[in-house]
């Protein structure tokens, strides 16, 4: 007597279903994060009166260099032990962002070889980091970072934007962001996020050793309107 032979698949157990689940919850989560991520940001002077839904703007802060031209004075008075209060305008926050970044020194020109090795070593590059943007207003600071990603041979421009206000942590002040958008997606809605996302990119951005040293000897850092005031003992 043949025995009938049950050529059925055996069926999930609930463990399965709910792993299965879970699985398609973050991969569409990572997904649709990573769509708003690389979406375009529109970089603005000013918000326009009737904002277009949907998009997300990035507004400049100002690089009036007239504005700005009194920002060497004011670090160098800063970072050599002058006492009293330091105003600082966002034209000259980004004099000084400008002022600090690394100027290149002329060198001959690189071989064939040596060419492809540093074009190959850029390309491998994923994250690379433009300048800090400074906009205060209305007490708060708006910094914004553009970043260049590349991958899979394609490059794609994002902003990085954070606004939020100082506070005192241990010995100094830092920035503390309240919101933080990578692109058109909202950081700061992930535990954690916001705070490992601004340290990553303000960290691209090392101050220089004169302002680092005299940093750490701020009595207060307060913002009053569109200034900062920062006040040594």
């Amino acid at each position: 007597m043949s025995k009938k032979i049950d050529r059925a698949p055996p069926s999930s157990g609930w463990g399965e279903v709910i792993l299965g689940a879970a699985l398609s919850v973050v991969l569409g989560a990572v997904l649709g994060a990573l769509a708003l991520v690389l979406k375009p940001t529109v970089t603005v002077k000013e918000l326009p009166k009737e904002p277009v839904a949907g998009v997300t703007y990035f507004i400049e802060g100002s690089r009036d260099t007239n504005k700005g031209k009194q920002a060497a004075a004011k670090r160098k008075s800063f970072t050599q032990g002058a006492t009293g209060v330091f105003s600082i305008t966002e034209d000259e926050l980004n004099a000084l962002v400008v002022s600090a970044k690394p100027v290149a020194v002329p060198a001959a020109a690189p071989k064939p070889r040596e060419k492809a090795a540093s074009a190959a070593a850029a390309s491998k590059e994923f994250l690379t980091a433009g300048t800090l943007n400074f906009r205060i207003r209305t007490g708060v600071v708006h910094i914004g970072l553009p970043v260049t990603i590349s991958a899979l041979g394609e490059q794609w421009r994002v902003v990085v934007q954070a606004q939020g206000r100082f506070a005192k942590k241990g010995q100094a002040f830092v920035f503390e962001p309240e919101t933080v958008l990578i692109g058109s997606c909202p950081v700061q809605r992930l535990p954690y996020a916001s705070t490992y996302v601004t340290k990553k990119f303000l960290s691209s951005q090392t101050l220089t050793e004169d302002i680092a040293a005299a940093w750490p000897r701020l009595a207060s850092l307060t913002v009053d309107g569109s200034t900062l005031k920062l006040t040594m003992p």
